[in-house]
């Protein structure tokens, strides 16, 4: 019995059968089929991303402000030319891109920019200033990225902050530091982040948020690392494979930290706190481990304690502690990961202080 097939009907299973099957998709994932929302509505991701925006000014400011008050034949004698410079402008422009960004998301509650004040007063130091403070300002964006709420805005800040990461192995280079010696750039909490930037700004515009996040007392490294760092007679370059490193791991390193309720950040607004006990532990935070190592000589506010010893992985070019990284006091030992590290801030003590280790 022969079936009577219509044109209609014969083009309709010729299409079918010759259409491409959709591709496979593996089940998962989050906020995929949702229409994207980039403004923020939680207190959390409002008050992160607030801290982002005061970094985001700050380093705008900083890369103008460097570019102004030295000359061309103090940039020279530094090893950075007109293209250097032009460079350095550029990422105020990249500053200025990122601060309209994250005030898009923040809304009309965002913060305008503020006034500052700079611990440099040659061309070497503020290369070294920018380098470490675009490492808390990555740093500080890691910490809470995965956290926030709004996973839309995460990706936003996301594709601004994989950015700064290149100003600041840019800003080693002009140094001439090794690049990138770590294997892991490591992340920072939010209170973290704000004890080291809130101590550069001097004032800002009443109307701007408050910043809410905790300020920790201050440590210092007595014999920071950093000091050898600019008398190294290294020029600006793509890498350098330096033969004496700047610490070595078991090294002796000194400690003091200041006593909490001390008056910091901009108007005199803010005052450091701490929840933690008597002084235990240093914290050192780098790559993938926070790394504990018992504090001696313990005097008031003075200790010592040795620079950790191990690689990441058992990898012989991967030392614990290498790089621009972080050191605090802490009260305990606690079991912390990168994605629990907020859990460090009960035992903080004092710091973080910036440990230039390589």
């Amino acid at each position: 019995m022969l079936s009577f097939i219509t044109a209609g009907a014969l083009l309709w299973a010729t299409l079918v059968l010759s259409s491409p099957a959709p591709p496979p998709t593996p089940q998962g994932g989050v906020g995929l089929e949702a229409t994207p929302s980039y403004h923020v509505t939680s207190d959390f991701d409002f008050q992160s991303l607030n801290l982002a925006l005061n970094q985001e000014y700050i380093e705008l400011d900083l890369f103008h402000h460097g570019l102004a008050v030295f000359s061309v034949e103090e940039f020279e004698a530094a090893g950075l030319d007109a293209e250097d410079r032009f460079l350095i402008e550029f990422m105020a422009d990249q500053e200025a891109g990122h601060a309209i960004l994250v005030s898009n998301m923040l809304g009309a509650r965002a913060a305008k920019q503020c006034n500052y004040t700079y611990p440099f007063d040659t061309v070497r130091e503020f290369v070294d200033f920018c380098q470490k403070l675009t490492r808390f300002g990555e740093s500080g964006v890691y910490g809470f990225l995965e956290h926030l709420d709004n996973r839309a805005s995460a990706e936003m800040l996301l594709q601004s902050i994989t950015t700064e990461a290149r100003q600041q192995m840019i800003f080693r280079q002009f140094e001439g530091l090794f690049p990138m010696p770590v294997y892991f750039e490591t992340g920072i909490t939010q209170s973290m982040a704000w004890t080291l930037l809130s101590r550069y700004i001097t004032h800002c515009p009443e109307e701007n948020p408050r910043i809410e996040w905790q300020n920790f007392p201050a440590l210092y490294v007595v014999n920071d690392p950093t000091q050898r760092a600019l008398a190294m007679n290294v020029t600006p370059s793509i890498t350098h494979n330096l033969s004496l490193p700047l610490t070595t791991p078991g090294q002796q390193v000194e400690l003091t930290w200041e006593d909490p309720g001390k008056t910091v950040g901009y108007d005199g607004l803010y005052t450091t706190t701490t929840t933690a006990g008597a002084p235990k532990y240093a914290a050192w935070i780098a790559q993938l481990n926070i790394t504990y190592t018992p504090l001696e000589n313990i005097n008031g506010n003075c200790a010592s304690t040795k620079q950790p010893i191990g690689e990441v992985f058992g990898v012989n070019t991967a030392p614990i502690v290498n790089g621009t990284i972080f050191v605090l006091i802490t009260d305990d030992n606690p079991v912390i990961t990168p994605a629990n590290l907020s859990l460090l801030n009960a035992h903080v003590v004092a710091g973080p202080a910036i440990y230039q280790a390589g």
